[in-house]
């Protein structure tokens, strides 16, 4: 498929705001029970407006995918069947609740909505962030199974395709938590940075499990199924449509398998190993947290440009010679 910049930087900034408050969230479960020391509202506070700028530069990298942006609206008409639409309508309740967290952190508003029976409090930033988690992860869902629900695409029909988004936006989310936290709450920086190796390292697993998965695909289709002709040899010479059309030109990327094998190893190590060791480091550096996360928003970059390119499109068996 050719990859879309809008796309991949729409998917890439939404999951690292979305990880960066499930961060936030999940230090302060923390200290609710005593694990952590509370840190002052400012710093929820704060890290929510950053996670809101990520959400929105996502937000507004996706109308660059619109042809009619005026229309987008429409979108969310169809979310009984439609993933994209559920994903519409999941983001803006997932940035309200974002706003309204970080706004009772920064207005000093705890009213204690409830009391359990251990004796903890819950006041309205822990209600609204329990509520932004929930649909955080609701928002990783939505956004992958948009790729993962298409069973034609076989590289994106896995539960893998699920599990990396979450696990990628989390890991991102962390480290940027953890450079973050560098400048704002320096006690806290290794808190951070600790879950944020545990989670790259899941997300290394994940995506080097999605890699050999789709390694091993055999196209179910073949030359001769594509247009009809039994013929055990067949060679395209003409290229089709006067060299190019809507399908040469949307349905593959254009790429060598030169440039395809060189961006591989380039975001294993942008976006899984200099980040690990940076964040190692920065446990004792705080400094490298910051450019931990630089590269690894890089990597991302780079990972979602092949996760779109990787995928094969039954089409371009017919239209090889121009792919």
């Amino acid at each position: 498929m050719k990859p879309a910049f809008s796309v991949i930087f729409l998917t890439t900034l939404i999951g690292a705001g979305q990880g960066l408050f499930l961060a936030l969230f999940t230090h302060q479960s923390y200290a609710l029970f005593g694990l952590l020391p509370l840190q002052a509202d400012s710093f929820y506070g704060y890290g929510s407006v950053l996670a809101l700028l990520f959400l929105a530069g996502g937000l507004v990298a996706s109308f660059f995918h619109l042809g009619r942006p005026e229309r987008a609206w429409r979108s969310a008409t169809q979310w009984r069947t439609s993933w994209l639409s559920r994903e519409v309508i999941v983001l803006p309740a997932f940035m309200g609740a974002v706003f309204l967290y970080g706004a009772a952190h920064l207005l000093g508003i705890k009213h204690v909505l409830a009391t359990l029976p251990g004796g903890l409090m819950l006041d309205l930033g822990i209600v609204l962030g329990a509520a932004g988690a929930l649909l955080a992860f609701a928002l990783f869902i939505c956004t992958a199974m948009i790729y993962a629900c298409l069973r034609f695409l076989r590289e994106w029909h896995s539960p893998l395709t699920v599990a990396n988004y979450t696990l990628l936006g989390g890991a991102s989310g962390f480290t940027l938590a953890a450079a973050f936290s560098a400048v704002a709450a320096p006690s806290q920086a290794s808190f951070f940075a600790g879950w944020a190796i545990i989670i790259t390292l899941l997300a290394f697993a994940g995506r080097v499990a999605a890699l050999l998965r789709n390694a091993r695909l055999k196209p179910k289709s073949t030359l001769q199924t594509a247009i009809g002709i039994k013929h055990p040899r067949i060679v395209q010479r003409s290229q089709g449509f006067m060299g190019g059309s809507f399908n040469t030109r949307e349905f593959f990327h254009g790429k060598s398998e030169a440039f395809l094998r060189t961006i591989k190893p380039a975001f294993l190590l942008l976006a899984f190993a200099a980040p690990l060791a940076l964040l190692a480091l920065g446990m004792f550096t705080p400094a490298l947290l910051g450019v931990a996360f630089i590269l690894q928003y890089i990597g991302l970059l780079a990972e979602r440009w092949f996760f779109f390119a990787q995928a094969n499109h039954p089409q371009n068996l017919y239209y090889q010679s121009v792919s």
